[in-house]
C-alpha cells in the first residue's frame, strides 16, 4: 500500500514540475514553513521519525539545494534552514499537499473507515507489538539463530 501511495505521490510531484522533490522531504519542509530554522531534533519530534532518517533526508535536501545547515546560538548546534530555492517551492508544494488531502478524502469515501484512522490504529498496534516480534513469533525455534 505504501508503495502505491508513495509512488503515485512522487509521480504527481514530477507532473507538477517538482522532478527532484521526494515525499520524504515533506516533514522537513512542513517544519520549516512555520519557523525560520529548526534543529534535526525538532523535526524528529514533530514528524515521529528516527534521527538517522531525518539526518539522511536533510543531507539529501542540502545536495538538492533546498535547505542549508547553519550554526545555532551554540557553536555545536546545527540548524536546518530553507534556501531561496526551497522557499520558492513552497507555494507549489502547498497546492500539491492540498490536492493530496482532497485525494485522501476521495479515497475515504470508498473505504469502510477513513484511511488515517486505520493507519493510526495500525501504528498503535505496532508500537505495542512490533511487526518484527510478530514475525519472529511465527518462525520455528529450530530455524532461529542461536
Amino acid at each position: 500500500m505504501l508503495e502505491l501511495l508513495d509512488g503515485d505521490v512522487s509521480k504527481c510531484y514530477s507532473a507538477c514540475g517538482l522532478e527532484h522533490y521526494k515525499p520524504r522531504y515533506t516533514p522537513v519542509m512542513r517544519a520549516l514553513m512555520h519557523k525560520r530554522d529548526v534543529t534535526i531534533g525538532e523535526i524528529v519530534a514533530s514528524a515521529r521519525l528516527s534521527q538517522p532518517a531525518v539526518s539522511q533526508t536533510v543531507k539529501d535536501m542540502v545536495t538538492q539545494g533546498l535547505v542549508e545547515l547553519v550554526t545555532g546560538s551554540d557553536a555545536r548546534e546545527r540548524r536546518v534552514r530553507l534556501t531561496r530555492k526551497g522557499i520558492l517551492l513552497l507555494p507549489r508544494l502547498k497546492a500539491h499537499w492540498l490536492a493530496t488531502v482532497y485525494a485522501e478524502k476521495s479515497l475515504n469515501t470508498e473505504l469502510p473507515i477513513p484511511l488515517s484512522d486505520l493507519l493510526d490504529t495500525a501504528i498503535n498496534a505496532l508500537e505495542k507489538h512490533p511487526f518484527q516480534d510478530r514475525i519472529q513469533g511465527q518462525i520455528p525455534a529450530e530455524m532461529k539463530k542461536r
